[in-house]
């Protein structure tokens, strides 16, 4: 790692950007069902859905997200109306045990998603035994405890964007948080009976492979010290303007094939909570055409196992 690390404003992040996607208020801009293992052990169906609303007002340096949000706040009704719209489209929804809610953003930003629409989501979700949404530390506020008491029986859970322990890297990364922040949001979360998982960076810009993995061990273990029990990993991945920079630059690249294999080994090995790769446009940091299904299925199969895998020996790739 660099001795000396930039720092960012949200001006030089919104400098580097293209034109946003076009989105519908009355529809989530993505929604699908996966399979996803449960913190009982269980595998089933997951309903996943990606609502469409105001843009996050938090600039990280590497979020990509704010391609599918809106500029303006949507109107009272409109989530449910997107909630309801997803579920009408997805069959396989009556089977499954919990929802993400996830929204490019922060739940529990009152611009994002109007409060007064929580009763409304709650009747919809309280189906399910677990809602999950995901939220920025700064805004785990009394607003979550309204919720979880809205959709229960259901079991609340909040995903953090924690992305790494590493302190210096955490301000590069303009979060707007410290680790203080972190800590305070899951106190406040586990005392309240909410659960928690966290999304870490698999090799933020300004550092080596080897650090890359070492600082991903490192945030996972910190996180499960917090109390969270599931930790998903993320590729550093470019799409934002910003990242294409610090690569032309040297600071970025994006992991190896190799080094989310690994994380993956390891954390698993940790045996303290769930620890999930994510497998978005996987196939690219797979170069190696004859075992690159092999590996990424291996990837799939550890997710839901929760076991470590034997190896993929490529005789091609030599590796």
């Amino acid at each position: 790692m660099r001795k000396s690390l930039p720092q960012f404003t949200d001006a030089d992040i919104l400098s580097r950007r293209t034109e946003k996607n076009a989105t519908d208020s009355s529809k989530p801009y993505a929604f699908l069902v996966e399979q996803e293992r449960s913190a009982s052990g269980e595998i089933g169906n997951v309903v996943t859905l990606f609502l469409t609303n105001r843009e996050c007002p938090f600039r990280c340096l590497m979020c990509d997200l704010w391609k599918n949000t809106l500029d303006q706040t949507v109107q009272p009704g409109e989530i449910p109306q997107q909630i309801q719209f997803a579920l009408s489209q997805l069959p396989d929804a009556k089977s499954a045990r919990e929802i993400k809610l996830y929204n490019s953003g922060n739940f529990f930003d009152r611009k994002a998603i109007p409060v007064e629409d929580y009763a409304e989501i709650a009747s919809l979700v309280r189906g399910f035994e677990k809602v999950i949404v995901e939220n920025h530390p700064l805004l785990c506020t009394d607003d979550c405890l309204t919720f979880r008491d809205l959709i229960a029986p259901a079991q609340l859970e909040v995903a953090i964007g924690l992305e790494t322990c590493h302190p210096e890297l955490l301000k590069v990364l303009n979060k707007k948080m410290n680790l203080d922040d972190f800590e305070r949001a899951c106190d406040f979360l586990n005392r309240n009976g909410i659960q928690t998982r966290v999304f870490l960076l698999l090799k933020p810009p300004f550092l080596s492979e080897a650090e890359g993995i070492d600082w991903t061990l490192r945030s996972m273990q910190y996180a499960f010290d917090q109390g969270v029990g599931c930790c998903s990993i993320i590729p550093t991945r470019g799409g934002n303007g910003m990242m294409e920079l610090l690569e032309k630059q040297g600071d970025f690249s994006p992991p190896l094939g190799s080094s989310i294999e690994s994380v993956l080994e390891l954390g698993l090995s940790l045996k303290r909570g769930r620890v999930f790769v994510d497998l978005w446009d996987a196939d690219r940091f797979f170069p190696c055409g004859h075992c690159r299904d092999s590996r990424v299925d291996r990837l799939y199969q550890m997710n839901l196992t929760q076991s470590v895998l034997p190896e993929i020996v490529c005789e091609a790739c030599s590796k």
